[in-house]
């Protein structure tokens, strides 16, 4: 019987490219099944007690408990979001680093800022979203307005007397606003902070006027009478705030728009581990600790996987890139 030879069957340097090609894809399929194997570094670009961090701890505990190993959540806050981004971005393929993905950091803030050092289309590898979140304008007691109509009487009569609070410039927060003022006319100052746990003691504190905020960090302070809400970006009225109109409601549905909570690696990272991941939070999710943790903040739980959520990401981004280049905005 003749015996198999490679080198005699087809080229050498074929039969070494078809071997040097298995076993690469034999050890990424070793690598996907053993992962993890050491801790996880969870960047959450805000400083803490934000709506990131909130949705970041809420879902890092139990993850680690689906995996097998601790996720360590690491506030890297700064350049409304971008240097965490940056920090997820050049860290290793191997998925031992992810990060929250908002639509700061992959949609607004890229929108504003040409420098930013990356794209949020080609240089992340999206992993999926965990939760879609309201935004909500709401402003401290001491405002001479308790509705959205006089709240609106309010900044026409009085423009560029009253600021709004963010949590950076390029911020959700930042462009929703100057969304809201391209359609409404109005003139509101804009002052940046890094993260929205700043931005929301400077307005509760009554330094800033108001807050273009994510429900989840706001809605504690909403419920202690410490801000009053006024109109809301959700796709109904919600149980906790059943007074407030959605901006659909009052003639604003471009403003209507909820954030998003994701996670995402850097570019490249391997498709098993990303899958990993993805089927991880699926289950996380149905934990009804987390379930209730993520939706008593007003948050709709939304796990939807890699490809939808890269076309999230691209859809916001194309947005805030619109809305830059109506309100010519520019980094201060």
């Amino acid at each position: 019987m003749t015996k198999f030879s490679i080198r005699k069957t087809m080229p050498l340097k074929f039969a070494q490219l078809l071997l040097t090609s298995f076993a690469v894809g034999a050890f990424g399929l070793v690598h996907a099944q053993s992962f993890p194997t050491k801790p996880i570094r969870l960047v959450v670009p805000f400083a803490p007690g934000g709506s990131t961090d909130i949705i970041a701890r809420a879902v890092g505990d139990a993850l680690g408990r689906q995996l097998g190993q601790p996720v360590i959540v690491e506030n890297k806050a700064g350049g409304g979001g971008s240097v965490g981004a940056l920090e997820v971005m050049r860290a290793p393929k191997d998925g031992y680093t992810i990060g929250m993905a908002t639509v700061s950091t992959t949609a607004a803030n890229p929108a504003i800022n040409p420098k930013i050092g990356y794209d949020p289309i080609t240089d992340f590898t999206p992993i999926s979203n965990i939760a879609a979140t309201p935004n909500i304008i709401a402003v401290n007691p001491s405002f001479p307005a308790k509705d959205f109509k006089a709240f609106m009487e309010v900044l026409k009569a009085n423009p560029g007397k009253y600021s709004y609070s963010s949590s950076g410039t390029g911020g959700i927060g930042h462009l929703q606003t100057e969304l809201f003022k391209s359609l409404t006319g109005v003139f509101i100052v804009h002052i940046p902070y890094r993260g929205a746990g700043p931005a929301l003691a400077d307005t509760v504190g009554g330094q800033v006027s108001m807050i273009f905020d994510n429900l989840p960090s706001s809605l504690p302070f909403i419920k202690d009478g410490k801000l009053v809400p006024i109109v809301i970006a959700a796709p109904k009225r919600l149980a906790q705030l059943p007074n407030v109109p959605t901006f659909a409601e009052v003639g604003l549905a471009p403003v209507n728009r909820m954030a998003y909570y994701g996670f995402l690696g850097p570019a490249g990272m391997p498709k098993d581990i990303v899958d990993k991941y993805y089927a991880a939070l699926q289950k996380v999710v149905t934990d009804p600790a987390v379930k209730k943790r993520i939706e008593d903040t007003g948050s709709i739980i939304n796990v939807n996987g890699p490809d939808a959520f890269a076309k999230e990401i691209k859809a916001e981004y194309t947005v805030y890139k619109e809305v830059v280049a109506k309100q010519k905005l520019q980094l201060d």
